[in-house]
């Protein structure tokens, strides 16, 4: 499910909105570890664009 999530993730990042509400929805299927991996995978990816978002919802 992981990589699934990476893959939408990556095909929504060119809207704030639909990365947000994607990330958001992806917390609720993931696993805890999954959810840590997750969030060091954002910041690498996205986080000179969305750092806020993945603060806020990772927080």
């Amino acid at each position: 499910m992981l990589k699934y999530t990476e893959m939408v993730l990556q095909k929504v990042s060119f809207n704030k909105d639909l990365f947000t509400r994607e990330l958001r929805k992806s917390l609720k299927w993931l696993k805890k570890d999954e959810a840590i991996i997750l969030k060091s995978w954002c910041v690498l990816h996205f986080g000179s664009v969305y750092s806020d978002v993945i603060h806020d919802v990772f927080s």
